[in-house]
């Protein structure tokens, strides 16, 4: 896999145009500004590289999901500034992507220059299923550049036309964040340092189960928290009053409890929870083992006794893979487990342990309760590609940069 480092080396770049697929999809408020900006500063370092080089570099990248045609409260727009500010010069913005705008302001851009052209989604063209609408559109986006580089790892595991397309039609390569998301993963899943811990947490267990089956044989222990722990929980026939479940995959998870005990491998679960009568930071919450909770109360995050457990697994361990909250994070009574799970990589990352938070929720979780991303080994920019990954699947827009 050739990587930008190769292109900025082997080639003058002074007058090329190269496309660069970004990951800028950042979350807004409601006045539409910026509330965590980890995926800009992760995306930075590859488009400030390539301008210092002399190229003359188009930003594409999606926001949210329209529907493959334009709606404001989608627009990249309002990621502009702040680009500008990390990159430390002007971002030209073009109002489409393929269209007018984007020509000229392409046609404009001196050496060095960087433009952000409008969301990839507002064409439809983009994410289509039908390969020859797909590709007329990639067509659209090479045809503006010299170059192809790869450098949006949250979006590597779909096959859509800035990520797997234009990379048939451009000389390609990977940037620096996407290099290091698959030397990370590699870690991961390559002979890991031992003890290899996964930490999951989340809402629903249907998305992680594929993980747990291909982890089963690669990590040693398997700590499971989040909403997803009750339908293990209920797997093991307790009650679990009205918390997240999924009926129909209680009797996986049991099948799971059994394989990874015969195995040798650890489910660790929560022993007790905070539980509450309804999805809410204003109502009375007490802590109950988790054989106890009663029929009419819900389960919103771990308890303390859990928190402590966990904490003393993960601080065993020297590889350890963290994706999804352990409780409803966003509201204070329900953050303690989350917090003390980061607490517990920060501990081991100390110690010289591997940890990589899995990208998504984990990544927000981390920022708001007050943790910076150096205090981890990495912090991915790509949930679900991650979990793909370890699912041991192929993901396209890596699999493409290899051809």
């Amino acid at each position: 896999m050739k990587t930008t480092a190769d292109l900025v080396s082997d080639e003058n770049l002074r007058g090329k145009r190269v496309l660069v697929r970004s990951d800028l999809n950042v979350p807004l408020d409601e006045q539409r500004n910026i509330t965590d900006d980890g995926r800009l500063r992760a995306s930075a370092p590859t488009i400030k590289e390539l301008s210092e080089a002399g190229a003359k570099v188009l930003v594409v990248a999606h926001l949210g999901r329209p529907k493959g045609t334009p709606e404001e409260k989608y627009s990249l727009r309002p990621v502009v500034g702040r680009l500008s500010e990390l990159i430390g010069k002007p971002v030209a913005f073009a109002e489409d992507t393929v269209g007018e705008s984007a020509k000229s302001v392409v046609a404009n851009l001196n050496d060095g220059d960087v433009a952000l052209l409008e969301n990839l989604r507002f064409n439809a063209g983009e994410t289509s299923k039908d390969e020859a609408e797909r590709g007329a559109f990639a067509d659209q986006l090479a045809a503006l550049a010299d170059y192809y580089v790869s450098d949006g790892f949250g979006v590597v595991h779909r096959k859509q036309a800035s990520v797997y397309d234009v990379a048939t039609r451009l000389p390609h390569f990977a940037g620096a964040l996407v290099g290091t998301e698959v030397e990370v993963l590699k870690r991961l899943t390559q002979d890991p340092q031992r003890p290899y811990a996964v930490v999951l947490g989340g809402a629903k267990v249907a998305d992680k189960l594929a993980v747990i089956a291909n982890l089963m044989t690669a990590a040693d222990r398997l700590i499971i928290g989040g909403g997803m722990a009750y339908t293990f929980l209920a797997a093991k026939g307790y009650e679990v009053g009205t918390s997240l479940l999924d009926q129909e995959k209680i009797d996986t998870c049991a099948q799971y409890l059994k394989e990874a005990e015969a195995k040798g491998v650890e489910i660790i679960l929560p022993v007790d929870t905070v539980i509450a009568p309804e999805f809410s930071d204003k109502v009375e919450t007490k802590v109950v083992a988790s054989d106890a909770i009663p029929s009419d109360q819900m389960g919103l995050d771990i308890g303390p006794e859990s928190a402590k457990l966990f904490a003393d697994k993960i601080s065993e361990c020297k590889t350890v893979f963290w994706n999804g909250p352990m409780g409803a994070f966003e509201m204070a009574p329900y953050s303690a487990g989350t917090k003390a799970v980061a607490a517990a990589l920060v501990d081991a990352t100390s110690k010289g342990a591997l940890t990589v938070v899995g990208g998504g929720d984990s990544a927000a979780a981390v920022r708001q309760l007050g943790f910076t991303d150096d205090q981890f080994g990495h912090i991915s920019t790509g949930g679900g590609a991650s979990l793909e990954y370890l699912e041991g699947k192929t993901l396209p827009g890596i699999e493409i940069l290899d051809a």
